[in-house]
């Protein structure tokens, strides 16, 4: 029976990627560093997801690499890089300006409470993560908020989640699950401790046998079954 559920926040209850084009283009338009195209944001996004996956081996320091991969992006433009850490420090909360909730996940965590435990569990940074819970009303749904920056460890080390199960006293791993779109973070995070995952993946994508994904949904709704077929 599972009493736990260990959630994701970005792309997996809410909608990360049009948060971020709107911080970044709103941004822009503040700085006037001129329109900021799509093409742009490809870009960016190729550069920020490699520094992504440094931070999670911990191959690069996050603090550092938040402010270095705007220097990157906007060198390939010749744009004014001095202001990358002031860009990056107001991208933080601008990423709270758009809440957009996945599959009604608002309601979802709503009609849940009380019923299991329900945890974030994030490698986003304190401000931007804090500052969306508050909009987004989380705050007020979720019994406890895991942050990586705050606990020292990103997911998907074993050490983040050790964290975890300390500080909610789980005895038991069978009774609880990870909800998350990323296969290197979340689900591989989840494997690495030892309990079920379960891979929010709406596009239908492809995966290799590991790390071991226990349940691929479509639809945030299908936690509701996987908890009674548990």
């Amino acid at each position: 029976m599972i009493k736990t559920i260990l959630w994701d926040l970005d792309n997996t209850l809410l909608d990360f990627d049009i948060a971020e084009k709107n911080a970044i283009k709103s941004l822009f338009e503040k700085y006037n560093l001129g329109p900021c195209t799509d093409s742009m944001l490809k870009e960016y996004d190729k550069i920020n997801k490699a520094y992504w996956k440094k931070f999670e081996k911990k191959e690069v320091d996050k603090k550092l690499g938040l402010v270095q991969r705007y220097v990157d992006f906007f060198n390939v433009y010749n744009l004014d890089n001095s202001i990358a850490s002031r860009f990056n420090d107001e991208y933080q909360l601008a990423l709270g300006d758009t809440i957009i909730y996945l599959d009604d996940s608002y309601n979802i965590i709503k009609s849940l409470k009380g019923k299991v435990r329900q945890c974030i569990v994030s490698n986003g940074t304190i401000a931007a993560q804090r500052n969306k819970l508050k909009k987004s009303k989380f705050d007020e749904l979720f019994d406890d908020v895991f942050l990586s920056d705050e606990i020292g460890f990103e997911k998907p080390s074993v050490e983040f989640f050790d964290y975890v199960f300390d500080k909610i006293g789980l005895t038991d791993k069978s009774e609880v699950i990870i909800v998350g779109d990323s296969i290197s973070s979340d689900i591989q995070g989840g494997e690495n401790a030892g309990i079920k995952t379960v891979w929010y993946n709406p596009k239908g994508k492809g995966h290799n046998e590991r790390p071991r994904v226990d349940y691929d949904i479509r639809d945030l709704r299908e936690v509701y079954k996987i908890l009674g077929s548990e």
